[in-house]
C-alpha cells in the first residue's frame, strides 16, 4: 500500500544526493556533473488488462554524467592544461590505466608529470634531435639536460646588391680597407663545441653583374687567418707549449726558465707562420713576410733569448695580427638582366663557380674544436636591383649549447624546452585518449575514469586530430556544474520528497480509519 510512496522517497534522496554532489564539486577542476534518470515501476500479470495497472511506484534507472564542456580559465602555471573539445588525458597508476579531464600537472623528484593523486601523464618522448618518437604511450619524462651545440654546416645570405654600385676604385681587395669592397655583412657561426665565431662575408663589383665574394674568420681575411691557423696542428708548436706550462707549474717557478721558454715557443711559432706565409696559397710578398719578422723580433728585442711576461697565446696574437698576405676570393656571383643570380653563366666562368661556395674559416686562437670551419654558403633569393644594397636576412644553422630554463605546451601537446642559447627542443608529446561511448565510462574518483565494456576500447590519439580536442597550456577546465540549475532542482526535490511523504501520511490516515471501523 505504501510502495508507490517509499519508493517516490528514496528517488527523490536519491535526486538529492546526486544534486549534493554536483554542488560539492562545484569548483572541482575537470569534474562532470551528474544527473538522476528514473523510470516507472509497474507489476507484471498474466490476466492483468491494459490500462488498469496504476503502478507500484519510480525507481532509479541510471546516474548519468554530463560530458558537457566546461568553462577554460587562465592560470600560471604552463603545467596547467585544458581540454577544449573532445578525448581525455592518458594516465597511469600504479600501472593501471585511467582517464581524467583535469589537467593540473606537476612534476616530481624524477621530472615526471603527475597530477595531485600521484597518477602519472603518459605521452610520447622525443629523441636528442627533437623527433617525436609515436608508438605506445610512455610516461612523460621531461629531459632536462644540457643543448649540446651544434656545428654550422650551412648558412645562406639572403642580399641585395645594388646594380647602381660602381667598381671600387682601389684594388687589390684589402679586408681592412673599404675602398676596396662595396659591401660587407656579418654573421654568426658556431665550430664543434659550440663556440661563436664571427664569419665575415664581402663583395667586390668587378663588372656589370659580377661580383667576386671574399671572406673573414673573426675580423681576419681567411687565407691570412689559415697562416695564423697554421701553428693549431703543428707539433712542433704543441710541444713548445707543453714545456711552457710545466716551466709555469714547477714548483717552485724558475723565471728564467719560464722566459726562455716563452722564447722557445714564439720561435717555433714564428717558423710555422712564416713558412705557411711564404707558400701557397698565401704567397705572400717580401715587405708581408718582412712585417711578420719585425713582430717576431719585437718580442724579444735585445735578443737575449728569453721573453718575459708574455704567454703563448699573447706571444701568438701579435704575430697573428702582424700578418697580411693577398686575400683568395670565396666565389663569384653573376646575374642575369633581370636582377636574379644566373647558375648557367656562373657555371660558364673560369673556373666553374657552382653553388654553394665551400667557406673554409681557420679557427684561431685554436679552440679545441674541428678544424677549419667548413660552411655550405648559399645565396637563394639575392638579387641585384637598382634598390640600395642590403642584408635582407641571413641564416646559418648552427648554435651553442644551452642550458634549460623553461617549458612550453602548444595547442598540438607538444612540450617544447627553452635553452639559454635561444633555441627551443621538442621535450614530448602528451597523448590522449577517446571512446565511442562516455557514457559508458566508470567513474573512479579522484576525477578519473576507467574504459568498460559499455565505454568500448579507447581510441588513443594526439591533441587536435580526429576526435581530440585541442589543448591549452597555463590555463584549466573548470567544472561544468551550473550552480543556479542545480539549487533549482535541489528546490523541486525537495518538493517531491514533501510530496511523497504527504502520499504516504494520507495512505496511512486511510488505513487508521479503516482500522476504526466496528
Amino acid at each position: 500500500m505504501f510502495q508507490q510512496g517509499l519508493s517516490g522517497l528514496n528517488a527523490a534522496s536519491k535526486s538529492l544526493s546526486v544534486i549534493g554532489n554536483n554542488i560539492a564539486n562545484a569548483s572541482t577542476v575537470g569534474f562532470k556533473s551528474s544527473e538522476a534518470q528514473f523510470a516507472d515501476l509497474y507489476a507484471n500479470s498474466l490476466n492483468g488488462v491494459a490500462g488498469q495497472n496504476p503502478g507500484i511506484g519510480v525507481m532509479t534507472s541510471k546516474i548519468a554524467q554530463q560530458f558537457t564542456q566546461g568553462n577554460i580559465e587562465t592560470t600560471n602555471n604552463p603545467l596547467d592544461v585544458s581540454i577544449n573539445g573532445g578525448g581525455f588525458f592518458r594516465m597511469t597508476v600504479n600501472g593501471a590505466v585511467q582517464y581524467s579531464r583535469n589537467g593540473q600537472f606537476h612534476e616530481d623528484n624524477q621530472h615526471t608529470l603527475v597530477n595531485a593523486q600521484g597518477a602519472v601523464l603518459t605521452g610520447y618522448l622525443a629523441n636528442t634531435a627533437g623527433v617525436i618518437q609515436l608508438g605506445a604511450p610512455v610516461p612523460l619524462v621531461l629531459d632536462k639536460s644540457d643543448l649540446k651545440p651544434v656545428q654550422t654546416t650551412e648558412a645562406n645570405y639572403h642580399l641585395n646588391l645594388s646594380s647602381a654600385e660602381k667598381v671600387p676604385a682601389k684594388n687589390p681587395f684589402n679586408a681592412n680597407d673599404p675602398e676596396t669592397y662595396n659591401k660587407q655583412t656579418v654573421l654568426d657561426v658556431y665550430d664543434s663545441l659550440g663556440t661563436q665565431h664571427i664569419m665575415t662575408t664581402y663583395y667586390v663589383k668587378t663588372d656589370a653583374n659580377v661580383w667576386d665574394v671574399y671572406a673573414a674568420a673573426d675580423n681576419k681575411e681567411v687565407i691570412s687567418a689559415g697562416v695564423a691557423a697554421a701553428i693549431n696542428s703543428d707539433a712542433g708548436v704543441a710541444a713548445a707549449r707543453t714545456a711552457y706550462n710545466d716551466a709555469i707549474r714547477a714548483t717552485p717557478p724558475d723565471a728564467a726558465t719560464i722566459a726562455q721558454a716563452a722564447k722557445t715557443y714564439a720561435t717555433a711559432a714564428y717558423q710555422v707562420m712564416r713558412t705557411a706565409a711564404s707558400t701557397a696559397p698565401a704567397q705572400a710578398s717580401a715587405a708581408q713576410l718582412a712585417a711578420l719578422d719585425t713582430a717576431y723580433a719585437a718580442l724579444d728585442p735585445t735578443n737575449s733569448g728569453s721573453i718575459t711576461g708574455q704567454s703563448p697565446d699573447e706571444i701568438s696574437a701579435k704575430l697573428a695580427d702582424a700578418i697580411t698576405v693577398p686575400a683568395i676570393k670565396v666565389g663569384t656571383l653573376q646575374f642575369d638582366r633581370s636582377g636574379n643570380l644566373d647558375p648557367g653563366a656562373m657555371a660558364l666562368r673560369t673556373p666553374p663557380q657552382t653553388l654553394p661556395f665551400q667557406i673554409q674559416l681557420p679557427i684561431f686562437p685554436d679552440t679545441g674544436s674541428l678544424q677549419p670551419l667548413t660552411v655550405a654558403t648559399t645565396f637563394e633569393n639575392t638579387t641585384q636591383y637598382g634598390s640600395a644594397t642590403n642584408d635582407l636576412g641571413s641564416v646559418q644553422n648552427g648554435y651553442s649549447a644551452g642550458s634549460w630554463q623553461r617549458l612550453s605546451i602548444d595547442e598540438n601537446g607538444i612540450i617544447l624546452g627553452q635553452y639559454s642559447n635561444g633555441k627551443s627542443r621538442a621535450m614530448g608529446q602528451i597523448a590522449m585518449a577517446n571512446f565511442a561511448s562516455v557514457d559508458g565510462l566508470t567513474p573512479l574518483g579522484n576525477n578519473a575514469w576507467s574504459e568498460s565494456a559499455a565505454s568500448g576500447q579507447p581510441m588513443i590519439g594526439v591533441p587536435n586530430a580526429g576526435s581530440m580536442g585541442q589543448l591549452r597550456s597555463s590555463s584549466v577546465e573548470t567544472s561544468n556544474v551550473d550552480l543556479t540549475e542545480e539549487l533549482v532542482n535541489m528546490i523541486t526535490a525537495q518538493r517531491v520528497y514533501q510530496a511523497n511523504a504527504q502520499t504516504i501520511k494520507t495512505e496511512d490516515s486511510l488505513l487508521q480509519t479503516l482500522v476504526n471501523l466496528r
